[in-house]
């Protein structure tokens, strides 16, 4: 496992374009979101242990911000071939067992995870009603082993900004995680072995 930070793509990138099919096969687009006053999008797996980390409190946390309307999905970019634990229909497993509510989407060409510059998991983004990126970075400052407690409030508080019209706040931590694991020679230029 190579310990790896976010690449915090620069705020204001419009949100790249997705069609990726969920657990259940029906295709998810970044288009069906359109009318959300904030979009969330988690780059996460089944077998990273830092996502392991913190699945019951993103379950927690994204039931919470989509019962103010906010738009949640998750996204697992990662080679199934050198990592079977993450493939699809190990996703729909992991998702009716932890209770996410959002749709769990496979990046089979790991096109989406390259256009996000996504790095890790888990890896977080937040886009405003226009689908502009106003937050990059973490979940919170817990990690495994830290004993910090676990409660989003990092992603939270940027998801709160938006929603209230006010500026997000500045100062975003890079996450920290699991690289994503690529196809041999798909590797983007970002990546840093």
């Amino acid at each position: 496992m190579a310990l790896t930070p976010s690449t915090m793509l620069p705020l204001g990138t419009s949100a790249p374009e997705f069609a990726l099919p969920d657990t259940d096969g029906q295709t998810v687009r970044l288009s069906d979101f359109k009318d959300a006053p904030a979009l969330v999008v988690a780059f996460i797996c089944n077998h990273c242990p830092y996502v392991k980390h913190i699945r019951e409190s993103l379950r927690d946390v994204a039931k919470e911000l989509q019962s103010k309307g906010v738009a949640v999905v998750g996204i697992s970019s990662n080679d199934v071939t050198s990592h079977p634990d993450d493939a699809p229909e190990k996703m729909r497993v992991e998702k009716d067992s932890v209770g996410y509510t959002f749709p769990y989407l496979y990046d089979e060409t790991q096109e989406v995870a390259k256009a996000y510059k996504a790095a890790c998991t888990p890896d977080f983004y937040v886009f405003d009603r226009s689908h502009s990126l106003v937050y990059r970075g973490q979940f919170d400052d817990s990690r495994p082993g830290n004993d910090i407690p676990m409660t989003g409030k990092d992603l939270k508080a940027a998801v709160e900004a938006v929603l209230s019209g006010q500026p997000v706040p500045a100062d975003q931590k890079p996450s920290i995680g699991c690289n994503i694991k690529w196809k041999p020679g798909n590797e983007p230029e970002y990546f840093n072995t």
